[in-house]
């Protein structure tokens, strides 16, 4: 035999192994456990702790809007960050405790937080307003002549397909 032959017979020999070698450690059987795992205990929801914590949270929240004069409390850009603190609050705070996060004890908190500071926070709705005549004229006629010409261009080049071909 070549040197060239026992190469390539070295190469698949190599391969073969590589290959016997990958595949058993992608095996579905190995790498999974089937037996089943035992459910874990679930921890109860500790609501009157909740509430405690909850209002700690509302405290500190309270104390940080103190710093913000009123006048600005219905913009959120002056507070957004003790609102943050708050809500992130009260979701670690219910996760500690067991429960889960929103539930109707924090967002009744939450609410209570909002009658309390931004109550008088009502948006101003605007009322849709019709364009003037003349821009509302502009804004029909351009798509029907748009339309008119493009079924002229389809229709002229039609016409003068056998010329064009």
């Amino acid at each position: 035999m070549e040197t060239s032959e026992l190469a390539v017979i070295k190469l698949f020999v190599v391969g073969i192994l590589v290959n016997t070698w990958m595949m058993k450690g992608l095996s579905a059987t190995e790498s999974f456990n089937v037996e089943p795992t035992p459910p874990r205990p679930k921890k109860v929801c500790n609501e009157s702790r909740l509430q405690w914590e909850v209002e700690i949270c509302g405290e500190n929240f309270k104390k940080d809007m103190v710093h913000i004069d009123p006048q600005y409390w219905c913009n959120l850009t002056h507070f957004i960050s003790e609102y943050h603190l708050f809500t992130l609050c009260t979701e670690t705070k219910s996760l500690s405790v067991g429960c889960y996060w929103p539930n109707p004890l924090v967002e009744g908190y939450i609410i209570g937080i909002h009658k309390h500071f931004f109550f008088n926070c009502t948006m101003k709705l605007e009322g849709w307003v019709d364009p003037p005549d003349d821009t509302l004229i502009i804004l029909i006629l351009i798509p029907v002549f748009l339309t008119l010409a493009m079924i002229a261009l389809v229709v002229w080049c039609s016409k003068r397909s056998d010329i064009l071909a």
